[in-house]
């Protein structure tokens, strides 16, 4: 059991091993990992963004079927977010001290509170689109008691936003160069730097706005009397 999981876990981060998995698994195995990663707090091992974009790229090859695909998915996602947004809502304050655990890593939940507190409502939206965050962002966001009514609506709104650029801009994609699917490992790594890129701006951000808050030196003048 544990060499099968782990067996899994090693496809979904190798290029060929992910293609495969999208080929045996179909639209079942793509839903019900996004709905893992948003509603689970798995999100940090599980390769969302990556995912979709093959999924789409298969989806132009004719693999997968594009009507079994986006509807699904999109759907998948928003339920997914709804379980980690009661369960803040449920836990509150309890959930910033759980204990690390193999599915949960308190510092995951307290960047997202970061997030939420610099964004508020439009972090329901933009937590889509970075990784982890988008996991702990609904659970953060249920813990804040926003009001559920409006938190649906943000989310359904991100939900489609997110699986629909995805998938159909891999499926744009693998239309418009149809050998991308032999390829797909170098589409992949840009996917990845780009879903970190917000979090390595926001560093350098914060590293080079740091100088700027530390007091001016004052040099010393000369002593007269030393002369």
């Amino acid at each position: 059991m544990l060499e099968s999981i782990l067996h899994f876990l090693r496809a979904l981060y190798d290029p060929e091993g992910l293609k495969e998995l999208i080929r045996a698994g179909g639209a079942p195995l793509i839903c019900l990992i996004v709905f893992g990663e948003t509603g689970f707090f798995v999100g940090f091992f599980l390769p969302g963004d990556s995912l979709l974009i093959t999924a789409g790229i298969f989806a132009a090859a004719g693999v997968i079927p594009l009507k079994y695909l986006l509807a699904p998915v999109m759907l998948c996602a928003i339920v997914g977010d709804q379980i980690g947004y009661w369960i803040g809502r449920t836990l509150g304050p309890a959930l910033y001290k759980k204990e690390d655990s193999l599915l949960f890593r308190r510092s995951h939940l307290l960047r997202a509170h970061e997030f939420y507190e610099k964004y508020g409502g439009r972090a329901v939206i933009l937590a889509r689109f970075v990784p982890i965050v988008r996991t702990f962002c609904p659970p953060v966001t249920g813990a804040a008691k926003m009001s559920y009514s409006r938190y649906l609506i943000f989310d359904i709104f991100g939900g489609i936003l997110w699986v629909g650029a995805m998938i159909l801009g891999g499926f744009s994609l693998g239309r418009s160069l149809p050998n991308i699917g032999s390829r797909i490992h170098y589409v992949i790594v840009v996917v990845a730097v780009l879903s970190i890129l917000p979090a390595i701006i926001g560093i350098w951000r914060s590293r080079r706005g740091s100088p700027a808050t530390a007091k001016p030196e004052v040099r010393r003048q000369p002593d007269s009397s030393a002369f």
